[in-house]
């Protein structure tokens, strides 16, 4: 017999705004707690040093997981000039001074070349694996640590403010993998100074956004199980780039048995016009609740992942925009 999982059946994402100088698996863990949830993960690791947004999927939610790492993220961050520190953010050791403050006009004048696909050396102090190894376990040990350059995708790149001569604060939308610190140290040193990040906050995931953001006190605070599921944000927010396409009651039985179900001529015209190209997923739905998740094959939907929920009802219309910290 199957040993039963601890903890509550609850299924949902939290818009955490993680809090600064806490570790991703931190934060996931209080959330955790704090529904008593049998399972729980977050779709991105966010620095301690960094504040923000941080997704964390429970219970059934944990399927959709993969389908939010790929998405495109949204930062603000502030550039400290005069010095760059081996972290390249202010707790790191300093290796590098100058007196040099790059102007806003400067500064407007180099982000262009930092939008669109660029090529960019990740941080050695990420955690990034070289031969089994975190690239900043290594270089912690002093170890000289050489990573290799990536392809990243930056959206866009825009000066949102400068409070004075000795800071620059700056708002980018990009693709996964991207690296503020890594375009803060090219950013500076094609100015010819030096500088790291300061502050640091991520202010979007995919469709996670500050407006449904809640802090760690506020999720804790409402104690009882009935107030907290009112910061719980539907299975299918993670899957907002993926067409939906409702089933009957019959077919949705199949597909929670791992069985296809074969889609009619006007479905299949349905679902390929929403597709991403080279996509063939598609999620199935039954009373406006997620059922699976399918490949699209030869007018068949094949399920590869099976989800398990109640068909709920409208959620509460929450206002959670007050967010706090």
């Amino acid at each position: 017999m199957a040993r039963r999982r601890k903890g509550d059946a609850v299924s949902g994402w939290i818009c955490l705004d993680k809090p600064y100088d806490l570790t991703s698996t931190y934060a996931v863990s209080r959330v955790r707690r704090a529904f008593n949830a049998q399972k729980a993960g977050h779709a991105g690791t966010l620095d301690p040093l960094a504040t923000g947004i941080l997704p964390i999927a429970l219970g059934e939610a944990t399927k959709t997981v993969p389908f939010l790492m790929d998405a495109d993220k949204a930062y603000r961050f502030t550039i400290a000039w005069g010095r760059t520190t081996a972290t390249y953010d202010r707790e790191g050791e300093t290796i590098a001074a100058s007196d040099v403050r790059p102007t806003v006009a400067e500064v407007e004048a180099a982000l262009p070349r930092f939008v669109g696909e660029i090529s960019q050396v990740p941080p050695a102090y990420s955690a990034i694996k070289v031969d089994g190894e975190r690239a900043y376990d290594l270089a912690r040990a002093g170890e000289v640590v050489e990573l290799k350059a990536r392809t990243v995708t930056i959206h866009s790149a825009r000066v949102a403010g400068a409070p004075d001569d000795d800071h620059v604060v700056i708002e980018i939308e990009c693709g996964k993998g991207t690296y503020v610190r890594a375009i803060v140290r090219d950013l500076a040193e094609t100015l010819g100074a030096c500088g790291h990040v300061s502050e640091l906050r991520r202010t979007r995931v995919g469709g996670f956004t500050e407006d449904s953001a809640v802090t760690l006190e506020l999720l804790e605070d409402l104690g009882h199980k009935a107030r907290q599921s009112e910061a719980l944000l539907p299975v299918e927010t993670a899957l907002d780039d993926i067409p939906a396409l409702a089933v009957t009651d019959e077919d949705a039985f199949r597909l929670k048995q791992g069985r296809s179900i074969v889609l009619v001529p006007r479905q299949v015209e349905a679902v390929k016009a929403r597709l991403k190209p080279g996509s063939r997923t598609v999620s199935a739905t039954s009373g406006g609740t997620v059922v699976a998740l399918c490949e699209m094959r030869a007018g068949r939907l094949e399920p590869s992942r099976v989800f398990h929920l109640d068909k709920s009802g409208d959620k509460p219309d929450v206002d959670y925009g007050r967010t706090q910290g």
